[in-house]
Formats: structure tokens, sequence, C-alpha cells
């Protein structure tokens, strides 16, 4: 498969997988997760391949889900046509958003995430399918009930409802002292101590890692990880018919930036001048 939106190569038995799309800070076109998916599988096989690390090109990590780029709306248009309806969505988000991303999840092979700039919705959806996550210490995390709703198992379900009440970011920091992340480190090292971390951990039996990841997610999946994950899409279905109702809180989305996140970032602007005053 050829790459467009993607980048592609193995070193010292990592596969790096880099996400190309900087101009749009990430977004999620179909076209990028479908050659994600493909490039997964590709280093899943590959026995040259024992640890895989997911990374973002440019200054963000992920804006999230592409609500439409041109490229986005030709390929919708050309090739990928979705039944108008509710079946149309379900079978299009459930495919795309979580059935992609729980082929990720359960990969054979250790993976890491390398977060820094911007991370929200779609973009925490791949990040927490990864088994560990390096966030750079300008990562900004915003979660939602969105397609693949991992939050109440990525974080505490009391923190996980108080920071979506109040529809905010979560900062490196605080993703690390609830547990969403591994490790913080300065932006200008995460490439470097990820591939450092990966290539250590590449130098031990695939097969031990590959039995221990499957005792350490069969225990989430004991506690019923996998039918929460399908029942949370269908909430998130409802959730987003739900935003065409007239009494909507924000009115109709519209554009390229969902209302919630302009709402989020307004509040993190805010919350930056008032301790810049604090500071003066």
């Amino acid at each position: 498969m050829e790459y467009k939106d993607i980048r592609y190569e193995v070193i010292d038995h990592v596969a790096r997988i880099t996400a190309n799309r900087p101009q749009y800070r990430n977004a999620q076109s179909t076209p990028m997760l479908i050659e994600l998916d493909h490039a997964f599988e590709t280093a899943g096989f590959d026995p040259e391949v024992r640890v895989i690390a997911l990374f973002g090109e440019g200054e963000h990590f992920s804006a999230g889900h592409d609500l439409g780029t041109p490229e986005e709306k030709a390929y919708r248009e050309s090739e990928y046509l979705i039944q108008e309806g509710v079946r149309g969505r379900y079978n299009h988000t459930r495919e795309q958003f979580v059935d992609k991303t729980m082929r990720w999840r359960n990969l054979q092979k250790p993976t890491i995430a390398a977060v820094q700039g911007y991370c929200i919705f779609g973009g925490w959806i791949i990040a927490s399918a990864m088994d560990l996550i390096f966030a750079a210490d300008n990562a900004m995390f915003l979660g939602a009930n969105f397609q693949y709703f991992s939050i109440p198992w990525d974080i505490h379900a009391r923190k996980a409802k108080e920071i979506l009440f109040e529809g905010r970011f979560m900062d490196a920091e605080e993703a690390l002292e609830l547990g969403f992340v591994n490790r913080v480190v300065p932006r200008d090292r995460l490439d470097e101590e990820v591939m450092t971390y990966a290539v250590e951990v590449a130098k031990n039996d695939p097969f031990q890692m590959r039995m221990t990841k499957l005792a350490v997610n069969g225990m989430q999946d004991a506690q019923g990880f996998h039918q929460h994950i399908t029942a949370a899409h269908s909430s998130f279905l409802l959730s987003s018919q739900g935003e065409k109702d007239p009494d909507y809180e924000f009115g109709t989305p519209e554009g390229r930036r969902r209302p919630m996140v302009k709402r989020a970032l307004e509040k993190y602007q805010a919350m930056k001048a008032r301790k810049a005053g604090e500071n003066d």
C-alpha cells in the first residue's frame, strides 16, 4: 500500500508510524485511518518488528476527527459512500472509530504513543489504544463522550466525570498525576525518549511480551472493557443526535471546530490569561 497521509519505517526492530497531516494538525481523515490500520497490521505481522511507536508530525499529535478538509470531502464523494440514516452512521462510526481502534489496542506487540500539543477527541481515542503514552510537556488532552469511550478506564471514574462535566483540557502534568500518561518529557526530547525506550523494550523476547500484554488486556476484558466500549458507542450516537435538538445548548454545530472544543479552548486561554495576571 502506498502511504500518503502517514510515514512508516522500521528502526532497530521498532516500527515508527507517523501521522503526516501537519497542515491540518493531523486531523484524522478516513484515508489516514485506513493507512494507519494497514500500517499497524503490517507491523503486527512483521517478525522484524518487536515494538510499535506512533507519532504525529508537526506541532500537534492530533486535533481529532477530520470534519471536512478538501481531501476528506473528495474521498467521501468518490470512494466511500455512507448509507443515509442511523444505519449508515452506525456502520461508519463503528468501523472507523471502534473496530479499528480495538484492533490497535489488541495488537500482539507493545505500542507507544508520543503525544505533543493537541490530543483532542479522536487523538485521545488513538493514544488511549496504545499500551503506553509518553507526553511532551506541552501536551493538552481533551476528551468527550466519543465513539471509543475508554476514558473511565483511562482515569478514575470520578475524575473522568469531573473533567468531562467541565469540558476542559487536561494538561500533561495532570494526565501524569491521574495515570493516563506514563512519562512527561520536554517537547524537544519527546522523539528521542520514545525511541530510546522502544529500542530497549525491543531487546526483550517478543513472545513473552505478547503473553504479558494478553494477560493485562485480558484483565480489563474480564471486567467488561469490550462490552462497555460497544455500549458506549450507542450512547455516542444518541448524544450526537441530540445536538440536532432545537434546545441544544450550543446550537447546531457548524464549521470545522466542534462547539465543545471551541469552548474548551476559550476556557484554556482564559485560564492562561488569569495565571499570567497573577504572576505580574
